[in-house]
């Protein structure tokens, strides 16, 4: 009877520690412990115009080829050899982009390295094989401390085609040269496509010109519509013993390729048949010689006259006083003359910005001239050639 109880005892025994094998196997699994990556933070796609595109368009452009540029900040202080982004058209439910989710008309596979973090300077290797992802890795590992800002930029990718349509590209960093394993940190980002604005204006022929007693500027540029009356006085009687001066201004501007020419026309001052003599050549004021003359530059032999305005400088200001009227205290009228172009002393004119000419008049009688109210009316024309 001894021998049999000793049996049935082992044999509970065994049962009993099977039983408890059996138990602690799936409770020894369930405590195994879970790994998830950080969130990437501080993430962006900036898209930008690539320079160094056949046809440079903006950014955004639908089925643009341009840059893209990433800017993030790993929160891991963990040894990584790459980084890769993946582009899709939706996330999916884990909230990330996955394979074959390719936006349409996205085309990464021409992509190169752009102008990357200083710290990403060893990740010189990109790998662009599959449509929709790029990552670039380098041979040794990098360790950034955390909350370390990086960008990274792909130069020469397609936009989707699709207008004003959002994708995402999931951004993961890797501790292997190659993704697929030991993943470290990874973020979204959203961007868009959007239609170009483009706006048209036509801008004609033009050529402002205008003439007054003066012409004033308005935030340093010379304004036609400041123009005063064109009726001016000497503000002195004439005299055989001493100068008379007045000035006008006038202001002009064109874009004609060919510029302009300004030509005075009329007769010298006159009251009935009495006149006061032209100054054909150009010559000095000669205080008590019948003379009737004007110039366009400063003198001081009579004190008048102001300097062109804005001067000439070759580059947005062309205008220039003509040959025998851009000589200080040396004054000519002969109707008809040019008295100031676009040449800027050249052979050909140019367009130009607007300047101020002002126009000095003289006047010198002798002894013998007839009293009386002495007047005449100049017309100046500004010609362009366009």
């Amino acid at each position: 009877m001894f021998p049999r109880r000793r049996i049935l005892r082992r044999l509970y025994l065994a049962v009993v520690i099977g039983f408890l094998g059996v138990a602690l196997t799936p409770l020894f699994v369930y405590m195994q412990p879970v790994v998830h990556a950080a969130q990437i933070t501080q993430r962006s796609l900036t898209l930008q115009t690539d320079p160094s595109a056949t046809t440079p368009v903006g950014g955004s452009d639908p089925g643009g080829t341009v840059d893209h540029l990433f800017d993030f900040t790993v929160p891991t202080s963990t040894a990584i050899q790459s980084i890769e982004f993946q582009y899709c058209a939706t996330l999916d439910t884990a909230d990330a982009c996955s394979t074959g989710n390719v936006p349409t008309g996205l085309v990464t596979t021409s992509a190169t390295e752009g102008t990357n973090s200083s710290a990403l300077s060893t990740f010189t290797t990109i790998n662009n094989t599959t449509n929709g992802t790029l990552y670039i890795s380098s041979s040794t590992a990098y360790t950034p401390a955390a909350n370390t800002p990086l960008s990274v930029q792909f130069v020469g990718i397609v936009n989707p085609t699709a207008a004003n349509t959002t994708f995402y590209v999931t951004i993961t960093t890797w501790v292997q040269s190659t993704p697929g394993t030991n993943l470290v940190d990874s973020g979204n980002v959203a961007a868009s496509t959007a239609n170009p604005i483009v706006l048209t204006g036509t801008m004609p022929e033009s050529l402002v010109f205008c003439t007054g007693a003066t012409v004033s500027e308005t935030s340093g540029v010379p304004n036609c519509s400041t123009a005063t009356s064109g009726n001016v006085s000497f503000p002195m009687l004439f005299s055989p013993t001493a100068t008379a001066y007045t000035t006008s201004q006038m202001a002009a501007s064109t874009n004609a390729n060919h510029g302009y020419v300004i030509t005075v026309n009329g007769s010298t001052l006159t009251n009935g048949s009495n006149q006061i003599a032209a100054m054909s050549t150009s010559t000095t004021s000669k205080i008590g010689t019948s003379q009737f003359g004007m110039n366009l530059v400063v003198n001081t032999t009579p004190a008048v006259g102001t300097a062109l305005t804005p001067a000439s400088d070759g580059v947005s200001y062309f205008g220039y006083p003509e040959t025998g009227y851009n000589t200080a205290n040396s004054f000519e009228f002969n109707s008809g003359n040019v008295v100031a172009d676009s040449t800027n002393g050249g052979s050909s004119g140019n367009a130009t910005d607007a300047q101020i000419y002002t126009v000095s008049y003289i006047v010198n009688v002798d002894g013998k001239q007839a009293p009386g109210t002495y007047t005449t009316t100049l017309t100046y024309i500004c010609t362009a050639t366009f």
